[in-house]
């Protein structure tokens, strides 16, 4: 009789355990869109974005996997209290000063030319259109592979 209440308890217990995780497998899955999302390029806004809306997704994720009984959160009144707490943030915070440099030492700019050298190649390096305002890392290194080499044809032509 002990053997069958133990089993009977333990599938119930195994039944109820994997109900609550099917019940918060959409939540999961928000969750992990969103950081789908993160792990692609996006703007310093989206950035910002992005990262309350995970912070706010895995908060719901973990209540709901971590409690019998998930109750979502009125969201009416959640973004109210989140633009509450982002105005009393924005309102009490004191502004830091910044310091430009940590260290008092001189700042030493050394470049690849001198002189009248370095007056010629700045006369014959042409920066391509896309260089100007770079905002990914493909064209960032596109840019720098390119003054490599326009550097390496001024030399040439130059005599160094």
């Amino acid at each position: 009789m002990k053997i069958i209440l133990l089993f009977l308890m333990l599938s119930l217990f195994a039944t109820y355990s994997f109900a609550g995780k099917t019940r918060c497998k959409p939540l999961l899955d928000k969750l992990q869109n969103i950081q789908a999302q993160q792990r692609s390029g996006y703007t310093a806004k989206q950035g910002t974005r992005l990262q309350n809306r995970a912070d706010t997704a895995r908060e719901k994720w973990w209540r709901c996997e971590n409690s019998m009984h998930y109750v979502g959160i009125n969201k009416k009144k959640a973004k109210k209290s989140q633009l509450q707490t982002r105005r009393n943030n924005i309102n009490n915070k004191p502004l830091k000063v910044l310091q430009p440099f940590a260290t008092s030492k001189a700042i030493v700019v050394r470049s690849r030319f001198k002189g009248e050298q370095q007056q010629a190649w700045l006369d014959f390096y042409e920066k391509p259109e896309k260089c100007k305002k770079v905002k990914s890392t493909k064209v960032f290194a596109y840019c720098m592979e390119d003054k490599a080499q326009q550097q390496i044809t001024f030399s040439e032509q130059y005599g160094h």
